[in-house]
Order: C-alpha cells, then structure tokens, then sequence
C-alpha cells in the first residue's frame, strides 16, 4: 500500500525535508532521469511537494528539471547543504572513516579538512591525545575540543558556509606553516577518467592544494556517489594523492583500474 501523500515537510515516516532531498537525489543518481510521478510514489508526498524540492534543488545546482521530470547534474559547481550529505550514504561514510582512521598512528600530525566524512575521521580521532590535530573546520574543531583534545591548530580564512569551514589564499598561506604526517581530505569529485579529484569551491580548492603539499601522506575519502560526476574546481592530479578510501559500491564506477592506479584505492 502505497503511504498517504502529505504536503509539509516531513514525509509519513518523519523524515525531514534535508533527508528527503538526499533521498531524491539517490534516486536520480541512479536512474539518471526520473519522471515527476515515479519520485512521488517513491518518496510518499505529494506532487506540490515534489515540485517545490525539484525546483530548490535545481537552484543550488544539483539537478535539471526538464519536462515531467528531472535530470541529476553531474557538473558540481555547489555542493549540497551540510544537513543533506551528512545523511546521504551515511553507512557507507561511516565504514570508510573507519578505514582512513586506521592508517593513523600513535604521535601523528593530522590534517582534517572540512567534509562531512571528514568530518567522521576527526570524531574517530578525537580521543587520542597522542595525536596533533590542524584543521580550517569548524565542526572538526568543535569535535575535537569536545573530546579535550590538547594538540590543536586551527586555520582562519574566507568563511565557506556550504563546508563550515575556512578558505582562499589566507588559509593556504597559513596551511603552508605546517608539516603533517597525514591529511585527509573531502571533495565534490573523484574524476578519475581524466586523473583529477575535483571540489565545487576554488576557495576551498587552493587551501586543499596546499594540505596535499605539506602532507607525507594524502587520504581521500570519497564514497561512490562522487566517482560519477566532476567538479568546478580543480584540486590536484589524482597521482599526487596517496590512498582514496571507498565504498565497494564504487567498484563499478571504476573498470579496468590497473598498476599505480589500481593500488591508490581502497575498497570498504
């Protein structure tokens, strides 16, 4: 039975409007195009409430409405709201910063980056007071203060509200004062068919740039959703990163990886 159709923004099941629209846009990204109809019946509300998220989505670049239905956009040129990637493939995020916070050791300097699987290293982290912590992210250095951690550095800049964090040409200046053992880094993409990670903001691009430079070691964490797209800004050459953790699911976005490639991914 299919659920009543409501026209608030919670659907029957409580979810929120932030939820719904990660929903919406899973299901695009797998069906490519999806009729207005098919996303009502699938999500539980209404076609008014479809409609006004189609066209909220469509203003921050996400998506295409086209005639009866809409096109996911595979061009990043702004990411989603922090309240809708932080419960988009949230399981998924969860097993691969399990992974990245295994390749820290006791008495490392770690580099964290704004991101919402970042975000999940740092509270992985948190806890131990053996490690140097340097971050631009407001909500890693809220985790991190919370957890009492001691050895801490926090990077000022540009505020960039879509990642809480801080960047542009002052917050790489002030990244390029360090030497990490690890970074860990967010991004809008993992293009690997022309080599590149890639994020939506340029300001938030050269402070990345500069992490990778002063790091021995450049973790990517980037679930599958971020292998079938590309983004505006350009960080680095994928050859300049280390490791990018991901889920299994990405297996499919990635045929025929071989050699050096090949070894960069891990697969959780």
């Amino acid at each position: 039975m299919r659920p009543a159709m409501i026209d608030d923004d919670r659907t029957p099941g409580g979810q929120l409007a932030p939820e719904r629209h990660a929903r919406l846009l899973g299901l695009l990204r797998s069906e490519i195009f999806a009729d207005i109809r098919a996303l009502k019946d699938a999500l539980g509300v209404s076609i008014a409430t479809i409609r006004r998220d189609l066209s909220e989505l469509e203003s921050r670049g996400l998506l295409k409405r086209t005639h009866g239905g809409a096109l996911v956009t595979n061009q990043v040129t702004r990411d989603n709201a922090v309240s809708v990637r932080e419960v988009v493939n949230a399981e998924q995020k969860g097993r691969i910063a399990d992974a990245a916070a295994k390749m820290v050791v006791d008495g490392d300097a770690v580099m964290i980056d704004g991101g919402t699987t970042s975000l999940l290293v740092a509270r992985r982290l948190a806890a131990n007071s053996s490690l140097t912590f340097v971050t631009n992210c407001i909500d890693v250095l809220s985790t991190l203060t919370a957890a009492k951690a001691s050895k801490l550095h926090f990077i000022g800049g540009e505020y960039l509200d879509i990642n809480h964090s801080f960047g542009g040409p002052l917050a790489a200046e002030q990244v390029r004062r360090f030497n990490v053992d690890k970074v860990f880094l967010s991004v809008s993409s993992v293009d690997h068919r022309r080599g590149l990670i890639c994020t939506a903001s340029p300001q938030a691009a050269c402070v990345q740039q500069a992490m990778i430079d002063v790091a021995q070691m450049t973790v990517v964490v980037a679930d599958h959703s971020k292998f079938n797209r590309t983004a505006l800004a350009v960080i680095a050459p994928l050859n300049r990163v280390d490791y990018v953790v991901t889920d299994s699911a990405s297996r499919r976005e990635l045929p025929g990886l071989s050699g050096k490639l090949k070894e960069k991914f891990v697969f959780v």
